[in-house]
């Protein structure tokens, strides 16, 4: 089994790259589908934040107030270390549950843990191939402008928030240019994962006696 690390700063173009890997083939693992899991309506998690952050965090259907959590944590770096104390381990736990199960299923599987703050947690070490899509926090800015309709402060800040471009770079093994089209970043992803099918077969010819 390969596992690789997926991450990327907001609007580089990480979710391009990781739904061509999926169409390839891969097992792809959503580490934000997963942190949704972790609060969803009666979930142990989603008790857990109403305790540390207050009812207001509480939709009145029973989800979870997303817009009202994110205005307490967003710019308080002790609160959203508490959610963040919250939330991480369930998505640890969930996330190795759907690898296990990667794995048994085929042995051989291509297992892409999409992470957008892989950096931010401390995790470039736990993957065979961490691969980083890359966009200078500048064009990243321009796009949650112009395609997600922020203000420039928001976006800004959203850009602010995350690990600077050079600290992901730092931990890359491979980098995938995220500055132009979605064609490109994904021919460039069928690249990588030809890569990977020749290391897939070299390590099999390996093992095999």
């Amino acid at each position: 089994m390969q596992r690789i690390g997926l991450t990327g700063g907001i609007a580089a173009g990480k979710s391009v790259a990781a739904q061509r890997l999926a169409e390839l083939g891969a097992v792809l693992i959503d580490s934000d589908a997963l942190a949704r899991e972790a609060v969803a309506p009666g979930s142990a998690g989603l008790d857990a934040v109403v305790e540390a952050f207050g009812d207001g965090v509480r939709a009145a259907d029973g989800s979870l107030d997303r817009a009202a959590l994110a205005s307490i944590v967003f710019s308080d770096d002790d609160a959203r270390a508490r959610l963040d104390a919250i939330v991480h381990p369930v998505v640890r736990r969930l996330s190795a549950e759907r690898e296990a199960a990667a794995a048994v299923t085929d042995h051989g599987a291509v297992v892409v843990h999409d992470i957008p703050l892989l950096v931010e947690t401390g995790q470039q070490d736990a993957f065979h191939v961490l691969v980083v899509v890359h966009a200078p926090a500048v064009l990243r800015v321009e796009r949650l402008v112009r395609l997600r309709g922020m203000t420039r402060a928001d976006a800004e800040a959203r850009v602010a928030a995350q690990a600077s471009d050079e600290a992901r770079l730092a931990v890359a093994d491979v980098v995938l240019d995220g500055t132009g089209s979605d064609a490109d970043l994904r021919a460039q992803v069928d690249e990588l994962w030809d890569r990977l099918a020749v290391e897939r077969a070299d390590e099999i010819a390996a093992e095999t006696p």
